[in-house]
C-alpha cells in the first residue's frame, strides 16, 4: 500500500499519551496499520482571521501541487520510454523513497523557515512550484517538438512502399539521368501481379524502352521497379499503369534532397540524444523538489485545521497511519471510536453518509471526528 492517512488528535495530558492510545488501537492488539509520528515544528500560529482563509487556500494549492507532482512524474516515464523500471529509481525525495521520506518527515527548516508566518511559508511554496510548472511546459515542449520530427522522419522511412520514403531504397545507377527526352520512373507492384506487370509494362505507353525494368526492392506485398520511357509518354503511362492496378511513385533522384533529409534524421537524433541526460535529471531534480513541496503543505494543513479544530495553546499529535489493505474499513471505524468525542456533528455525518439522502451530497465529502488528509504515493498512471 502507498497510501498514508495523516491525522491528528488533541494531546491528552501529554502528546505521548494520544500517540500511545493509537498504537494500542491500532497496532498491539489487531495490526490495522503501520504508523509513525509526523513531526510538524513549532510554527507561527497568526490571528483565526488569517487561520481561516488559509485554510481554504491551503486546499487549492495542495490540489495544485499534486498535480504538478503527478505531471512531472507522468513525464519522466514518457520520456524514458523504454526503460519504466527505471522510472521508478528516479522518482525520489531528498535521495530517498516516497514512502521512506513521508514516513521519516522532518521540516526542512532552510527551504521553508518557521520564523515566517504561514501564509509566507505557503506563498513561498506556490511560486517555487509554479516555476517548476512553467518550466516543465517549457522543456516539455522543445523535447516533445523534436522527439515528434524524428518519428515523423523515422515514418517516412518505414511502412509500406506506397507511401515510405524511397531515398535509401535507390541507387544514382538505377536512373537515366540528365537526358532531354528519356525518364526512369518508379511503380509498386503488388507481388501477385508480377507476371503480369513484366507481360505488359512495355505496351502500357507508346514509348516504353524495351526491357528497361529492373526490381529494385520488395517489402511483404509489393516490390518496386524502375522503367525508362520517353518523357512525354509519362501521363499516358500513369493512366494505363493505374488501370493495371500498378502504381507510379512520384519520385525525383535528388542527390542533394536526399543527403539533406539523412543529415536531418542524424542531427534530430543527436540533439534528442543531448537533450534527453539533462532532461531526465531536470525531472529528478524537480520530481524530488516538488513533492518533498507537497508533503509541507500537507503538515500546514495538519497545523492549521488543527489549531482551527483544537483550539489553542497549540497541543496536537500528528500520526501517520499506513492502513492494511484488507483492514481500511475497521481501522476508520477504530479511529471513529477513539475519537468520536471531539466533535458530536461528525458522528451525525457518519450515519448520514452511510445511507446516500437524495440532494445530500455528505458521502461524497471525508469528515470526520479528526483531522484527516491522504497522501498517496502512488503517482503514476501507466498507460
Amino acid at each position: 500500500m502507498t497510501e498514508f492517512w495523516l491525522i491528528s488528535a488533541p494531546g491528552e495530558k501529554t502528546c505521548q499519551q494520544t500517540w500511545d492510545k493509537l498504537m494500542t488501537a491500532t497496532t498491539r492488539t489487531n495490526n490495522i496499520s503501520t504508523n509513525s509520528k509526523f513531526n510538524i515544528p513549532d510554527l507561527k500560529v497568526g490571528t483565526l482571521d488569517v487561520l481561516v482563509g488559509l485554510s481554504d487556500e491551503l486546499a487549492k494549492v495542495d490540489s495544485f501541487v499534486e498535480s504538478v507532482v503527478k505531471k512531472v512524474a507522468q513525464y519522466m516515464t514518457d520520456v524514458l520510454e523504454d526503460s519504466r523500471d527505471k522510472v521508478q529509481e528516479n522518482l525520489l525525495a531528498n535521495g530517498v523513497d516516497l514512502v521512506t521520506y513521508v514516513t521519516r518527515f522532518q521540516w526542512d527548516m532552510a527551504k521553508y523557515p518557521i520564523k515566517q508566518s504561514l501564509k509566507n511559508i505557503s506563498e513561498i511554496i506556490s511560486k517555487q512550484v509554479s516555476q517548476i510548472d512553467n518550466d516543465l511546459k517549457a522543456r516539455a515542449s522543445a523535447y516533445n517538438n523534436l522527439k515528434g520530427n524524428l518519428q515523423n522522419l523515422e515514418r517516412k522511412n518505414a511502412g509500406s512502399l506506397l507511401t515510405r520514403s524511397l531515398a535509401d531504397i535507390v541507387k544514382k545507377d538505377d536512373f537515366v539521368l540528365d537526358s532531354e527526352y528519356l525518364i526512369t520512373m518508379l511503380v509498386v507492384v503488388p507481388k501477385t501481379n508480377y507476371a503480369d506487370w513484366q507481360r505488359t509494362y512495355e505496351t502500357l505507353a507508346e514509348m516504353v524502352v524495351p526491357r528497361s525494368t529492373n526490381l529494385l526492392f520488395e517489402d511483404q506485398d509489393s516490390g518496386l521497379f524502375s522503367v525508362t520511357l520517353f518523357r512525354k509518354a509519362i501521363d499516358d503511362f500513369r493512366h494505363k499503369a493505374r488501370e493495371n492496378k500498378f502504381t507510379v511513385r512520384d519520385f525525383q533522384y535528388n542527390e542533394e534532397e536526399m543527403k539533406a533529409d539523412k543529415e536531418e534524421m542524424t542531427r534530430l537524433s543527436t540533439d534528442k540524444k543531448k537533450q534527453f541526460g539533462p532532461l531526465v535529471r531536470w525531472l529528478k531534480v524537480n520530481f524530488s523538489e516538488a513533492f518533498i513541496a507537497w508533503i509541507h503543505i500537507k503538515a500546514l494543513r495538519v497545523f492549521v485545521e488543527s489549531v482551527l479544530r483544537y483550539g489553542l495553546p497549540v497541543n496536537f499529535q500528528a500520526m501517520l497511519l499506513q492502513p492494511n489493505k484488507k483492514n481500511m474499513k475497521k481501522l476508520r471505524e477504530v479511529l471513529y471510536d477513539l475519537y468520536k468525542h471531539l466533535d458530536s456533528s461528525a458522528a451525525a455525518i457518519i450515519d448520514q453518509s452511510a445511507m446516500d439522502i437524495p440532494g445530500l451530497n455528505l458521502s461524497q465529502q471525508e469528515y470526520y471526528p479528526y483531522v484527516y488528509y491522504k497522501i498517496d504515493c502512488n503517482l503514476l498512471d501507466f498507460k
